[in-house]
Parts: C-alpha cells; sequence; structure tokens
C-alpha cells in the first residue's frame, strides 16, 4: 500500500501549500518518489501539465512547484479540479486538465458529488506510481457548511481513508483557539481522522509555546507533530494564489530599476512577474484601484481571467491616461496575456466567453486585433526570443490575435511568429507566460531599461528556497512520526 498523508488547515493561508512542498522535498531526499496531490484548487495562478492523453492541461501552481521539489514532472492528476475565478459568485471549472464550462456556487455545489469519482481516480493513478502520496486540503478543515459531498478536506479523507494533521497558523494570532474549535465543530467521525497537529509560522523562544501545545492535546487528544519557525524562505516561492499580493512587499535599499503594474480585479499568473521581484536592483510596483500609475522604467500589463472587464475597470481607474502618457514621454510597455490583448485596438467576444461585453476598444497601442474563442489555447512552449535567447514558456489564454505588429514578432515558436512589437519598439505584447524566469532574456530586457549586473539565476534560487525549507521541517517538525502515519494510510 502507497504511503499517504494529508495537511489540512484551520483555515486558508496557513502555510498548508508550502509545507507540503517542503516535505516533498524532504521524503524526497530520503530516496522515495513523493507525488503532491490537492483535489480541489481555487486559484487563476494556472500553470501547464499534462493530461493523460498527452495534450496539455491546467493545474495549480502550488502543485507545480511541488512537484519541483518533489523532483518530478507536473500532472494534471496532482490537482484534479481546478476552480478559476471569472466573477466574485462563479468559476471556470477545470476536471483533470480539461475545462468544464463556468459554475456560479451554488451550481458547483450540486455538481461535488459527481466530482468525488474523478478525484479518487486521480488519487489512486498517482499511488500506483509513487512511494509516498502527500496531500494538501483546501480552505478550512471546519467549513461543515460544506461537508456534504465535500471533495477537498474530509470528505475526500474518509473516501480515500488518509490520515490527516492540521496546521494551525500562530502568526495571524488564536492559534489555540483556532485548533480547539476545530475539534469542537468536527463531528466525531472527522475529529478521529485527524492524527496530529502542527503549529506553524512561530516566532520567539519555542519553550514558552510549549503551555500552549499541551493545552491543545488536553482538549482535543491530538498530539503535536512539530512547532515551525517563521521561515523567510516562503516568500522567494512562487505564491500560490492571489492572497499574496494583500501583503506588502519588501523593498531593498538601492534599487534601480522600477516596474509598474497596474493589478487587475482578475489577474492571472502574476507568478510571471516574480523572477523580476528577485533580480537584485529591480522594484514591482503594484499598483491598486485608485492609485495613480507612478513614474516607472516600465509598466508591465499581466495576464488577466477577464480581459474586457478588466479593460473596462482600467478606465474606470484612469490607468489608460496613465498608460498612454507614459507611451508618450518615451516610456516601454510590455503585455502578456490579456495584458498583450489590452494593448490592441480592438476586442470581440462575440460568443460571450468572457462575459457581457461583446466588443471594445483597446489603448491602441500596438497594431493588433483580438478575437475571443470558445475554446483555449493550453500548452508548454519552447522557441527563440527575436534577440535570440532561447525561451522555455507555456500558454493558457482565449482568444486570437491578428495584425501589422505581428510582423515585428516578440518570438519565433515552431518556425512561427509569436507576439507583436510596436513600430517604435517599446511596446511589446505575447501570450507566453514564463518569459521572465529565462535568465539571459530577463538579463536583456532588464538591461534596456538601465540595469546592468550579473545574470540572476531564478530556478537555482528556488531551488536552493526548497532545501532550506526541506533543511527546517527536518529540525522542526516529527518527519519519523510522520511517516509512520503515511504508513497507515488505506486503513485509517
Amino acid at each position: 500500500m502507497t504511503m499517504a498523508l494529508m495537511l489540512q488547515g484551520t483555515g486558508s493561508d496557513v502555510g498548508k501549500s508550502v509545507l507540503v512542498a517542503g516535505l516533498c522535498r524532504v521524503f524526497a531526499r530520503r530516496g522515495l518518489r513523493v507525488l503532491p496531490f490537492k483535489a480541489q484548487n481555487m486559484s487563476n495562478n494556472a500553470a501547464v501539465a499534462r493530461r493523460a492523453d498527452g495534450a496539455w492541461g491546467e493545474i495549480g501552481r502550488a502543485q507545480w512547484l511541488q512537484a519541483m521539489a518533489a523532483g518530478v514532472e507536473p500532472h494534471v492528476d496532482m490537482n484534479p479540479v481546478l476552480l478559476k475565478p471569472m466573477s466574485d459568485t462563479g468559476s471556470e471549472v477545470i476536471l483533470r486538465g480539461h475545462g468544464q464550462g463556468h459554475a456560479d456556487a451554488r451550481a458547483y455545489q450540486a455538481l461535488k458529488a459527481s466530482l468525488m469519482p474523478h478525484v479518487l481516480a486521480a488519487y489512486e493513478s498517482l499511488c500506483a506510481q509513487a512511494d509516498i502520496v502527500l496531500i494538501e486540503g483546501a480552505g478550512s478543515a471546519s467549513e461543515v457548511n460544506l461537508r456534504q459531498d465535500d471533495i477537498a478536506n474530509m470528505g475526500f479523507a474518509a473516501s480515500a481513508k488518509v490520515p490527516v494533521v492540521l496546521v494551525g497558523d500562530i502568526d495571524r494570532g488564536g492559534v489555540i483557539a483556532s485548533l480547539v474549535g476545530t475539534h469542537t465543530v468536527l463531528p466525531p467521525e472527522d475529529r478521529r481522522r485527524i492524527a496530529g497537529f502542527i503549529v506553524n509560522k512561530f516566532r520567539g523562544d519555542p519553550t514558552l509555546f510549549a503551555p500552549g501545545q499541551e493545552t491543545v492535546t488536553r482538549h482535543t487528544g491530538w498530539p503535536s507533530l512539530g512547532l515551525v519557525p517563521w521561515l523567510s524562505l516562503p516568500g522567494r516561492l512562487p505564491p500560490e494564489d492571489s492572497v499574496a499580493l494583500e501583503r506588502p512587499r519588501a523593498t531593498q535599499a538601492g534599487r534601480r530599476i522600477r516596474i509598474a503594474v497596474p493589478q487587475p480585479g482578475r489577474i492571472a499568473n502574476f507568478d510571471d512577474l516574480d523572477p523580476l521581484a528577485a533580480t537584485p536592483g529591480v522594484e514591482v510596483a503594484f499598483v491598486r484601484p485608485g492609485e495613480a500609475i507612478p513614474q516607472a522604467d516600465c509598466i508591465l500589463l499581466p495576464g488577466t481571467r477577464s480581459t474586457l472587464g478588466d479593460l473596462a475597470a482600467f478606465r474606470t481607474h484612469g490607468w489608460d491616461r496613465d498608460i498612454l502618457r507614459h507611451h508618450a514621454g518615451g516610456g516601454r510597455i510590455i503585455g502578456i496575456c490579456g495584458g498583450y490583448q489590452m494593448l490592441g485596438r480592438q476586442l470581440h467576444d462575440p460568443l460571450g466567453a468572457e462575459g457581457p461585453i461583446a466588443s471594445a476598444p483597446g489603448l491602441g497601442l500596438l497594431d493588433v486585433e483580438t478575437v475571443m474563442e470558445r475554446h483555449k489555447t493550453v500548452r508548454r512552449t519552447q522557441g527563440r526570443a527575436a534577440s535570440g535567447e532561447a525561451i522555455d514558456a507555456y500558454e493558457i489564454h482565449l482568444g486570437h490575435t491578428q495584425g501589422a505588429d505581428m510582423q515585428r514578432p516578440f518570438a519565433v515558436v515552431d518556425g512561427q511568429g509569436e507576439g507583436a512589437i510596436s513600430a517604435d519598439g517599446r511596446v511589446t505584447g505575447t501570450y507566453l507566460h514564463g518569459i521572465f524566469a529565462n535568465d539571459a532574456w530577463r538579463h536583456r530586457f532588464l538591461a534596456k531599461l538601465g540595469l546592468n549586473g550579473p545574470r540572476h539565476d531564478y530556478r537555482a534560487e528556488i531551488d536552493a528556497a526548497l532545501d532550506g525549507l526541506a533543511d527546517a521541517l527536518e529540525q522542526s517538525l516529527d518527519i519519523d512520526a510522520l511517516t509512520t502515519l503515511a504508513g497507515r494510510a488505506g486503513s485509517f
């Protein structure tokens, strides 16, 4: 029987994704074949992974990172259900890499019961290939209002018969109450599935919290499996979803290049920006609604899940005027995916793929025009930038773009031009996500903005952060106890 262990949280953003990534690296370094799994994820930060038929599909970015930590290729079965929010009440549903259309919150609740067989099939497929499967829950284990037909937390744990470790975040306060409170509201059969707890993000002297751990055990019967200190390393890893954008970013003294990023309401694949933010000498300045775009060396328009809707919001915020003023003053602009579409002359959505807006003028900085289509392009892409550097990237987009500026492509992929560059050379658009993770091209891009320094190895930095995270977990968690628990999978 394959070993398996599930980490659930007392709430969202308690650090489950990072802990699973770190444990993937811990067990991989011990010679085990480790595969990550999350039954249901909600995020517009998607990655591209292989489907069972060999084609490309979408998974949450967190499972892509966890696969990297485990040293394996990502697969759609690592995240069989991905929800990509399109509005405050509805999402696109991706099932084992395939788009299934849009569902609002109530419709999705009705749909969940039919998804469990697909979730279990994906999980069993991973078990057949792994020594240990590390499973991440979603949101809070105590959402008893969503327990019926649950596929993400206790519903999955019960169906798969896997042990659960509950994670609490002490940094946000009230960790004792959140752990004990979870025990209180869970039905007895779900309480019994929790085999222990972890307290995450602890600052200070760990001996001072020993009475707190004892209090949790006294009220719940669950043993403590570790106290994880506050770590700076997760800040060097790609974030899972847009919750990370709500936190202020640390800036380093002496930074010389500023890249301003007006933040769309439905921002997607914003981890495109992480390699820039990690590069010494670069400041990535997110611009929130109500703020003017500041003076910058470059304005970057990121991907969005709702291009036409977010373009309308850009105009409401006055960002269209800020962008045009920046360009008129000689500034550079780059748009990725939805940001590329916004830079064109016109956008059309005749099928209503994104919503009620059928057509709208773009910003007019690229001589291209985009028509939204029903079917999405999802694929890994390898090519060469027009400037000569090799590019390893991926595409996730609706829409087909044509126009005169595509005669000056951003890159060449499979012998065809991709993207567009304006006649003055200062505006670039591309559908390729992940371009800034290509060190040579990023170095050239930043040099054009005036940053001259040694080339920064972004992927090596992520790998080093994962190793550092694994080192910290080896010291702070009872790995032997976690291994023993994982060995009880299938009979728990």
